[in-house]
């Protein structure tokens, strides 16, 4: 903690910036004060491995390598349905470019992903392992913003892409392979989970209680009032088209990230049980997910 600010650190995304907005700003009763830096996911994941936050937004594959020194909020993340990772490539019929439809058109294939630890990219291997026979190649890792652009001038075969690119893919002359969510959901029925809010053990119950209570605090104020939040979700948008922003916060701030609830525990613990049975990740310990 920096005097009786606590340190966080989350995306620039509009859906981070419309969830904080009224807590970051002082204007949730009773709330503790922030210090906040804004870092992309891969950023925040390592920052969570080395403990250097009191606060973080990380991927939920992340949670198995922090789950001693951090606890998970049940609140304030991004789960839902129809918003999973996609894989792009350039369009069919762009020459040599072009990729077969489906896995086995990544047979071999450079792909980028936004993280190493990202949701992303586990659900991207769950899938593979099914979907790809004899396995893509190499995997290049890159900012999430910096993917399409790749993707489009040929850098890499494909993208593995998150946040708004799934409405904005088009606009870069590229084809979705395959949505990782769709797959999540078809299995398993349950919605997907992406990014999750941690909070250092040591700040003891009652200030991760409150915190909790302060982001679902600050959650309501941004649906009751959600004009108040555009400034800071667009100062932060990187010249997004303000329209995108609505759609990314419409599909990725929902009834998960003011609770996670039945649903969003048992999506998080079939992800990593899953992801663990496949020697993806390391086991959870019993009870790692428990909230003080």
């Amino acid at each position: 903690m920096t005097g009786d600010l606590l340190k966080i650190a989350y995306s620039p995304c509009p859906n981070d910036t419309f969830v904080f907005d009224a807590l970051a700003h002082g204007r949730v009763d009773g709330a503790p004060g922030l210090d906040v830096t804004f870092a992309d996911i891969d950023i925040t994941n390592g920052m969570a491995e080395r403990g250097e936050s009191d606060v973080l937004k990380v991927s939920y594959a992340v949670l198995p390598y922090v789950l001693d020194e951090y606890a998970l909020l049940p609140c304030g993340g991004a789960l839902g349905r129809g918003c999973g990772p996609l894989v792009l490539t350039r369009e069919t019929g762009s020459g040599d470019a072009a990729l077969a439809p489906g896995g086995a058109g990544l047979t071999g294939r450079t792909v980028a992903v936004p993280s190493e630890r990202s949701t992303a990219y586990l659900l991207f291997r769950l899938w593979a392992a099914e979907q790809v026979p004899g396995g893509v190649g190499e995997i290049v890792v890159m900012p999430f913003h910096e993917i399409m652009p790749a993707v489009r001038d040929g850098k890499v075969d494909a993208g593995l892409v998150i946040h708004e690119a799934r409405f904005t893919y088009r606009e870069y002359g590229l084809h979705k392979l395959a949505d990782m969510g769709e797959h999540w959901e078809s299995t398993t029925g349950l919605p997907i989970p992406l990014g999750a809010i941690i909070a250092k053990r040591s700040l003891g119950a009652p200030v991760l209680t409150r915190l909790a209570d302060s982001i679902r605090a600050s959650v309501r104020a941004a649906w009751d009032a959600p004009d108040v939040s555009r400034p800071y979700v667009m100062e932060h948008a990187q010249e997004m088209d303000p329209a995108v922003a609505d759609q990314h916060i419409g599909l990725y701030v929902n009834e998960f990230t003011a609770d996670l609830g039945e649903d969003g525990y048992a999506a998080v613990r079939g992800l990593l049980t899953r992801a663990a049975a496949e020697g993806l990740l390391p086991p959870l310990g019993p009870g790692a997910l428990d909230f003080p």
